[in-house]
Protein backbone atom coordinates (compact mmCIF):
# COMPACT_ATOMS: atom_id res chain seq x y z
CA UNK A 1 0.00 0.00 0.00
CA UNK A 2 1.06 3.66 -0.56
CA UNK A 3 0.48 6.61 1.41
CA UNK A 4 0.50 10.25 -0.35
CA UNK A 5 3.21 12.43 1.66
CA UNK A 6 3.00 16.63 1.41
CA UNK A 7 6.27 19.22 1.32
CA UNK A 8 6.79 22.06 0.40
CA UNK A 9 10.02 23.18 -2.25
CA UNK A 10 11.89 26.14 -1.76
CA UNK A 11 13.91 27.62 -4.64
CA UNK A 12 15.47 31.30 -4.65
CA UNK A 13 14.91 32.94 -7.96
CA UNK A 14 18.21 33.97 -9.43
CA UNK A 15 18.75 37.29 -9.93
CA UNK A 16 16.45 38.69 -12.56
CA UNK A 17 17.51 41.27 -15.01
CA UNK A 18 15.60 44.67 -14.97
CA UNK A 19 12.98 44.46 -16.94
CA UNK A 20 12.05 40.95 -15.70
CA UNK A 21 12.37 42.12 -11.96
CA UNK A 22 9.44 44.90 -12.79
CA UNK A 23 7.37 42.60 -14.28
CA UNK A 24 7.87 40.97 -10.79
CA UNK A 25 7.21 43.56 -8.50
CA UNK A 26 4.20 44.42 -11.03
CA UNK A 27 2.52 41.38 -9.93
CA UNK A 28 2.92 41.84 -6.67
CA UNK A 29 1.86 44.68 -6.58
CA UNK A 30 -1.34 44.26 -8.69
CA UNK A 31 -2.02 40.51 -6.47
CA UNK A 32 -2.16 42.75 -3.21
CA UNK A 33 -4.45 45.15 -4.55
CA UNK A 34 -6.51 43.17 -5.86
CA UNK A 35 -6.61 40.68 -2.47
CA UNK A 36 -6.61 43.85 -0.45
CA UNK A 37 -9.44 44.83 -2.19
CA UNK A 38 -11.57 41.73 -2.67
CA UNK A 39 -11.33 41.52 1.42
CA UNK A 40 -12.19 44.91 2.23
CA UNK A 41 -15.50 44.15 -0.14
CA UNK A 42 -16.24 41.53 2.28
CA UNK A 43 -16.42 38.94 -0.39
CA UNK A 44 -16.81 35.34 1.50
CA UNK A 45 -17.70 33.47 -1.76
CA UNK A 46 -15.42 32.74 -4.67
CA UNK A 47 -18.06 34.33 -7.23
CA UNK A 48 -18.29 37.35 -5.19
CA UNK A 49 -14.39 37.64 -4.87
CA UNK A 50 -14.33 36.73 -8.96
CA UNK A 51 -16.58 40.31 -9.47
CA UNK A 52 -13.67 41.75 -7.69
CA UNK A 53 -10.71 40.53 -8.88
CA UNK A 54 -11.76 40.02 -12.77
CA UNK A 55 -10.81 43.70 -13.94
CA UNK A 56 -7.12 43.38 -12.32
CA UNK A 57 -4.54 42.56 -14.69
CA UNK A 58 -3.46 39.38 -13.28
CA UNK A 59 -2.85 36.01 -14.90
CA UNK A 60 -6.28 33.51 -14.36
CA UNK A 61 -4.19 31.15 -12.17
CA UNK A 62 -3.52 33.98 -9.92
CA UNK A 63 -7.14 35.25 -9.70
CA UNK A 64 -8.29 31.54 -9.04
CA UNK A 65 -6.24 31.18 -6.04
CA UNK A 66 -7.41 34.70 -4.98
CA UNK A 67 -11.32 33.29 -5.21
CA UNK A 68 -10.07 30.47 -3.08
CA UNK A 69 -8.17 32.16 -0.59
CA UNK A 70 -10.17 35.19 0.30
CA UNK A 71 -13.24 33.68 1.47
CA UNK A 72 -10.90 30.95 3.68
CA UNK A 73 -9.61 34.50 5.77
CA UNK A 74 -13.11 34.65 6.62
CA UNK A 75 -14.73 31.69 7.21
CA UNK A 76 -11.41 29.82 8.47
CA UNK A 77 -9.00 31.54 9.72
CA UNK A 78 -11.85 34.34 10.93
CA UNK A 79 -9.19 37.41 10.02
CA UNK A 80 -10.54 40.98 10.48
CA UNK A 81 -7.72 42.39 8.76
CA UNK A 82 -4.81 41.29 6.34
CA UNK A 83 -1.03 42.08 6.44
CA UNK A 84 0.64 44.22 3.60
CA UNK A 85 3.01 41.35 2.64
CA UNK A 86 1.18 38.16 0.94
CA UNK A 87 3.09 36.18 -1.04
CA UNK A 88 1.35 35.97 -4.94
CA UNK A 89 -0.31 32.43 -4.97
CA UNK A 90 -1.18 30.54 -7.94
CA UNK A 91 -3.25 27.52 -8.68
CA UNK A 92 -1.48 24.54 -10.09
CA UNK A 93 -3.20 24.79 -13.19
CA UNK A 94 -0.15 27.80 -14.21
CA UNK A 95 2.51 25.33 -12.90
CA UNK A 96 5.46 24.90 -15.30
CA UNK A 97 8.89 24.21 -15.05
CA UNK A 98 11.86 23.35 -17.69
CA UNK A 99 15.09 21.49 -16.65
CA UNK A 100 18.48 21.40 -19.24
CA UNK A 101 21.98 20.12 -17.43
CA UNK A 102 23.57 22.51 -19.49
CA UNK A 103 22.41 25.82 -18.11
CA UNK A 104 24.44 27.30 -14.71
CA UNK A 105 20.79 26.91 -12.86
CA UNK A 106 19.31 23.56 -14.36
CA UNK A 107 15.97 24.40 -13.84
CA UNK A 108 13.91 27.17 -14.89
CA UNK A 109 10.58 28.54 -14.01
CA UNK A 110 7.44 29.78 -16.10
CA UNK A 111 6.15 33.12 -14.40
CA UNK A 112 2.30 33.38 -15.04
CA UNK A 113 1.34 36.65 -16.74
CA UNK A 114 -1.72 37.94 -17.95
CA UNK A 115 -3.05 37.80 -21.43
CA UNK A 116 -1.18 35.00 -24.07
CA UNK A 117 2.04 34.77 -24.40
CA UNK A 118 3.18 37.32 -21.84
CA UNK A 119 4.78 34.81 -19.57
CA UNK A 120 8.37 34.20 -19.04
CA UNK A 121 10.94 32.28 -17.88
CA UNK A 122 13.19 32.90 -15.06
CA UNK A 123 16.39 30.49 -13.43
CA UNK A 124 15.78 29.02 -10.05
CA UNK A 125 18.04 28.01 -7.58
CA UNK A 126 16.93 24.98 -5.63
CA UNK A 127 17.80 23.50 -2.66
CA UNK A 128 19.80 20.04 -3.44
CA UNK A 129 18.49 17.81 -0.86
CA UNK A 130 15.14 18.60 -2.72
CA UNK A 131 16.39 17.42 -6.20
CA UNK A 132 15.19 14.06 -6.59
CA UNK A 133 11.34 16.10 -6.22
CA UNK A 134 12.22 18.45 -8.57
CA UNK A 135 12.64 15.62 -11.07
CA UNK A 136 9.37 14.04 -9.79
CA UNK A 137 7.48 16.77 -10.40
CA UNK A 138 9.27 17.13 -14.37
CA UNK A 139 8.42 13.34 -15.09
CA UNK A 140 5.11 13.95 -13.40
CA UNK A 141 5.75 11.03 -10.71
CA UNK A 142 4.60 13.86 -8.21
CA UNK A 143 1.66 16.20 -7.94
CA UNK A 144 1.97 20.27 -7.79
CA UNK A 145 -0.43 21.89 -5.45
CA UNK A 146 -0.45 25.87 -5.03
CA UNK A 147 2.66 27.79 -5.87
CA UNK A 148 3.49 31.13 -4.20
CA UNK A 149 6.15 34.31 -5.29
CA UNK A 150 7.35 35.90 -2.29
CA UNK A 151 9.17 38.77 -2.27
CA UNK A 152 11.59 39.90 -0.10
CA UNK A 153 14.07 42.66 0.36
CA UNK A 154 16.90 41.04 -1.18
CA UNK A 155 15.39 38.39 -3.13
CA UNK A 156 12.33 36.37 -4.36
CA UNK A 157 11.42 32.74 -3.12
CA UNK A 158 9.19 30.24 -4.85
CA UNK A 159 7.29 27.68 -2.58
CA UNK A 160 5.91 25.33 -4.41
CA UNK A 161 3.52 22.64 -2.59
CA UNK A 162 4.05 18.51 -3.49
CA UNK A 163 2.00 15.22 -3.03
CA UNK A 164 4.13 12.21 -4.09
CA UNK A 165 3.65 8.63 -2.82
CA UNK A 166 5.59 6.82 -0.51
CA UNK A 167 5.30 2.94 0.82
CA UNK A 168 3.03 3.10 3.61
CA UNK A 169 4.84 1.44 6.48
CA UNK A 170 3.37 -1.82 7.81
CA UNK A 171 3.06 -2.13 12.22
CA UNK A 172 5.25 -4.72 12.96
CA UNK A 173 3.54 -7.51 15.05
CA UNK A 174 5.76 -7.06 18.16
CA UNK A 175 6.59 -2.84 18.06
CA UNK A 176 8.34 -0.93 20.24
CA UNK A 177 6.01 2.18 20.95
CA UNK A 178 7.76 5.59 21.36
CA UNK A 179 5.36 8.48 22.28
CA UNK A 180 6.11 11.70 21.92
CA UNK A 181 4.58 14.81 24.45
CA UNK A 182 4.61 18.32 23.03
CA UNK A 183 4.74 21.06 25.71
CA UNK A 184 6.03 24.38 27.18
CA UNK A 185 8.74 23.56 29.27
CA UNK A 186 10.51 20.33 27.58
CA UNK A 187 9.12 21.26 23.86
CA UNK A 188 9.40 17.60 22.91
CA UNK A 189 9.59 14.74 25.33
CA UNK A 190 10.16 11.11 23.68
CA UNK A 191 9.88 7.52 25.52
CA UNK A 192 9.88 4.37 24.16
CA UNK A 193 8.22 1.15 25.87
CA UNK A 194 9.86 -2.00 25.39
CA UNK A 195 7.82 -4.89 27.73
CA UNK A 196 5.77 -2.06 29.17
CA UNK A 197 8.49 -0.33 31.05
CA UNK A 198 9.98 2.90 29.71
CA UNK A 199 13.79 3.25 28.57
CA UNK A 200 15.98 5.58 27.10
CA UNK A 201 13.84 8.90 27.01
CA UNK A 202 14.77 11.22 25.04
CA UNK A 203 14.64 15.30 25.67
CA UNK A 204 14.65 18.46 23.34
CA UNK A 205 15.06 21.72 25.31
CA UNK A 206 11.99 24.41 24.52
CA UNK A 207 14.29 27.10 25.96
CA UNK A 208 15.85 28.43 23.18
CA UNK A 209 11.85 28.27 21.42
CA UNK A 210 10.63 29.94 24.56
CA UNK A 211 13.38 32.77 24.95
CA UNK A 212 12.82 33.54 20.94
CA UNK A 213 8.92 34.23 20.92
CA UNK A 214 9.49 36.58 23.95
CA UNK A 215 12.10 38.44 22.54
CA UNK A 216 9.61 38.65 19.46
CA UNK A 217 6.75 40.15 21.24
CA UNK A 218 9.09 42.47 23.03
CA UNK A 219 10.97 43.79 20.12
CA UNK A 220 7.96 43.89 17.98
CA UNK A 221 6.44 46.19 20.47
CA UNK A 222 9.66 48.19 20.62
CA UNK A 223 10.03 49.01 17.17
CA UNK A 224 6.05 49.35 16.66
CA UNK A 225 5.87 51.97 19.53
CA UNK A 226 9.03 54.08 17.76
CA UNK A 227 7.33 54.20 14.52
CA UNK A 228 10.05 52.00 12.86
CA UNK A 229 9.76 51.67 9.40
CA UNK A 230 8.01 48.64 8.07
CA UNK A 231 10.60 47.11 6.38
CA UNK A 232 12.41 47.02 9.64
CA UNK A 233 9.30 45.27 11.36
CA UNK A 234 8.76 42.76 8.43
CA UNK A 235 12.65 41.85 8.43
CA UNK A 236 12.52 40.75 12.59
CA UNK A 237 9.70 39.23 12.65
CA UNK A 238 10.84 36.88 9.56
CA UNK A 239 14.04 36.80 11.58
CA UNK A 240 12.17 34.91 14.27
CA UNK A 241 10.07 32.80 12.37
CA UNK A 242 13.21 31.72 10.30
CA UNK A 243 14.69 30.85 14.06
CA UNK A 244 11.33 29.02 15.29
CA UNK A 245 11.14 27.21 11.63
CA UNK A 246 14.62 25.95 12.08
CA UNK A 247 13.91 24.60 15.79
CA UNK A 248 10.77 22.83 14.51
CA UNK A 249 12.46 21.72 11.87
CA UNK A 250 15.88 19.94 13.76
CA UNK A 251 13.38 18.92 16.87
CA UNK A 252 11.42 16.95 14.46
CA UNK A 253 14.27 15.15 12.80
CA UNK A 254 15.98 14.42 15.81
CA UNK A 255 12.73 12.81 17.08
CA UNK A 256 12.39 10.48 14.02
CA UNK A 257 16.04 9.73 14.34
CA UNK A 258 15.52 8.70 18.21
CA UNK A 259 12.77 6.02 16.97
CA UNK A 260 14.39 4.61 14.07
CA UNK A 261 17.25 3.83 17.07
CA UNK A 262 15.07 1.08 18.34
CA UNK A 263 13.89 -1.97 16.45
CA UNK A 264 10.41 -1.73 15.22
CA UNK A 265 9.23 1.36 16.17
CA UNK A 266 6.18 2.73 15.89
CA UNK A 267 5.91 6.93 16.84
CA UNK A 268 2.58 7.33 19.38
CA UNK A 269 1.51 11.15 19.09
CA UNK A 270 -1.56 13.22 20.71
CA UNK A 271 -4.51 13.59 18.40
CA UNK A 272 -4.49 17.40 18.45
CA UNK A 273 -8.58 17.77 18.06
CA UNK A 274 -8.64 16.64 21.66
CA UNK A 275 -5.61 19.15 22.48
CA UNK A 276 -7.73 21.87 21.17
CA UNK A 277 -11.05 20.82 22.67
CA UNK A 278 -9.88 20.18 26.19
CA UNK A 279 -7.83 23.50 26.65
CA UNK A 280 -9.11 25.46 29.31
CA UNK A 281 -6.64 26.70 31.79
CA UNK A 282 -7.72 30.53 31.70
CA UNK A 283 -7.29 33.26 28.96
CA UNK A 284 -3.42 33.91 29.68
CA UNK A 285 -2.01 30.12 29.95
CA UNK A 286 -4.78 29.27 27.00
CA UNK A 287 -2.79 31.78 24.71
CA UNK A 288 0.79 30.87 25.44
CA UNK A 289 -0.75 27.12 24.74
CA UNK A 290 -2.58 27.64 21.99
CA UNK A 291 1.25 29.95 20.62
CA UNK A 292 3.19 26.68 20.32
CA UNK A 293 2.59 25.40 16.87
CA UNK A 294 1.27 21.98 17.98
CA UNK A 295 -0.10 21.34 14.87
CA UNK A 296 3.39 22.06 13.12
CA UNK A 297 5.35 20.05 14.79
CA UNK A 298 3.26 16.97 14.97
CA UNK A 299 2.84 17.67 11.28
CA UNK A 300 6.42 17.37 10.40
CA UNK A 301 7.24 14.47 12.83
CA UNK A 302 4.26 12.90 10.26
CA UNK A 303 6.28 13.68 7.44
CA UNK A 304 9.58 12.63 8.25
CA UNK A 305 8.64 8.96 9.66
CA UNK A 306 6.51 8.82 6.93
CA UNK A 307 9.84 9.29 4.40
CA UNK A 308 12.13 7.31 6.60
CA UNK A 309 9.32 4.19 6.78
CA UNK A 310 8.10 4.65 10.66
CA UNK A 311 4.49 3.64 11.05
CA UNK A 312 2.60 7.12 13.22
CA UNK A 313 -0.65 5.98 15.31
CA UNK A 314 -3.04 9.21 17.09
CA UNK A 315 -4.11 8.32 20.52
CA UNK A 316 -6.70 10.72 22.70
CA UNK A 317 -3.98 12.68 25.37
CA UNK A 318 -6.63 13.35 28.25
CA UNK A 319 -4.61 12.95 31.82
CA UNK A 320 -1.49 11.49 30.50
CA UNK A 321 0.56 14.28 32.19
CA UNK A 322 -1.78 13.57 35.63
CA UNK A 323 -1.71 9.39 35.38
CA UNK A 324 1.20 7.13 36.48
CA UNK A 325 2.48 5.32 33.88
CA UNK A 326 2.83 2.32 35.53
CA UNK A 327 0.01 1.77 38.05
CA UNK A 328 -3.10 3.76 35.95
CA UNK A 329 -3.61 5.98 39.02
CA UNK A 330 -4.25 9.75 38.74
CA UNK A 331 -1.29 11.52 40.80
CA UNK A 332 -0.10 14.78 41.31
CA UNK A 333 1.91 17.47 38.85
CA UNK A 334 3.50 19.15 41.72
CA UNK A 335 5.49 21.41 39.65
CA UNK A 336 5.79 21.42 35.57
CA UNK A 337 8.82 19.11 35.35
CA UNK A 338 7.79 16.82 38.49
CA UNK A 339 5.01 14.40 38.67
CA UNK A 340 4.61 12.04 41.67
CA UNK A 341 2.33 8.75 42.11
CA UNK A 342 -0.79 9.03 45.14
CA UNK A 343 -0.79 4.90 44.79
CA UNK A 344 1.19 4.17 47.95
CA UNK A 345 1.54 0.74 46.67
CA UNK A 346 3.16 1.71 43.55
CA UNK A 347 6.98 1.68 42.93
CA UNK A 348 6.77 5.43 41.03
CA UNK A 349 7.39 8.31 43.51
CA UNK A 350 8.73 10.90 41.89
CA UNK A 351 9.15 10.99 38.01
CA UNK A 352 10.12 13.45 35.50
CA UNK A 353 6.38 14.16 34.45
CA UNK A 354 7.13 14.95 30.78
CA UNK A 355 8.41 11.52 30.45
CA UNK A 356 5.65 9.99 32.11
CA UNK A 357 3.60 11.63 29.74
CA UNK A 358 5.06 10.05 27.35
CA UNK A 359 5.34 6.87 28.27
CA UNK A 360 1.45 7.23 28.89
CA UNK A 361 1.18 8.16 25.49
CA UNK A 362 3.00 5.43 24.39
CA UNK A 363 0.92 3.10 26.30
CA UNK A 364 -2.31 3.81 24.77
CA UNK A 365 -1.54 2.37 21.78
CA UNK A 366 -2.61 -1.57 21.72
CA UNK A 367 -0.34 -4.80 20.96
CA UNK A 368 -1.94 -4.64 17.18
CA UNK A 369 -0.91 -0.75 17.00
CA UNK A 370 -4.50 0.39 16.95
CA UNK A 371 -5.46 3.61 18.59
CA UNK A 372 -8.16 3.40 20.94
CA UNK A 373 -10.42 5.37 23.37
CA UNK A 374 -9.71 6.24 26.89
CA UNK A 375 -11.94 6.14 29.94
CA UNK A 376 -10.93 6.93 33.48
CA UNK A 377 -11.04 4.44 36.05
CA UNK A 378 -12.12 1.80 33.14
CA UNK A 379 -10.84 -1.86 33.39
CA UNK A 380 -10.22 -3.34 30.12
CA UNK A 381 -7.53 -6.32 31.29
CA UNK A 382 -8.45 -9.44 29.62
CA UNK A 383 -10.40 -11.81 32.51
CA UNK A 384 -7.54 -14.19 31.90
CA UNK A 385 -4.80 -11.83 33.13
CA UNK A 386 -2.93 -12.25 29.95
CA UNK A 387 -1.64 -9.34 28.40
CA UNK A 388 -3.87 -5.77 28.00
CA UNK A 389 -5.71 -5.60 24.90
CA UNK A 390 -6.62 -2.08 25.13
CA UNK A 391 -4.38 1.75 26.02
CA UNK A 392 -5.97 1.14 29.83
CA UNK A 393 -5.66 -1.89 30.91
CA UNK A 394 -3.49 -3.17 33.42
CA UNK A 395 -0.26 -2.87 33.66
CA UNK A 396 2.33 -5.00 35.53
CA UNK A 397 5.02 -2.63 37.71
CA UNK A 398 7.99 -2.33 36.45
CA UNK A 399 10.77 -4.85 38.55
CA UNK A 400 13.33 -2.02 38.57
CA UNK A 401 12.35 0.75 41.01
CA UNK A 402 14.74 3.11 39.90
CA UNK A 403 13.55 7.01 39.81
CA UNK A 404 13.80 8.65 36.87
CA UNK A 405 13.54 12.90 38.53
CA UNK A 406 14.68 16.07 36.85
CA UNK A 407 18.08 16.48 38.26
CA UNK A 408 18.74 13.40 35.89
CA UNK A 409 18.00 14.96 32.44
CA UNK A 410 18.94 19.04 33.07
CA UNK A 411 21.79 19.63 31.53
Amino acid sequence: MTATATKTLEATLAPPTTGKEQRLERTVATYRRALSDAFESGADTQTAVNNVVTPYDLSGHAKNALKSYVPKLRKTYNASEIKDDHPVRFTNQGWNIDHSDERTYEFCWRVPQAGRGNAFWIPLRINPEQESLWFDLLDESATVGEFRLQQNRTNWVLHVTVEYEVAEPETPDDPTRIGFDIGESKLLTGCACQNDAPIQPYIYDGARARALRKEMYTTLKRLQERDAAEWRIDERFDHYQNALTDIVEKASREAVEYAASFEDPVIVLEDLSYIRENLDYGKYMNRRLHSWAFARLTDRIEDKALESGIPVKFVNPRYTSQTCHSCGHIGRRGSQAEFKCTNLECWVTEYQADINAAANIAGRVDPWGESVPWELERDDSPQDGSRCDTATGHRTPSRQSRQTTLAAFES
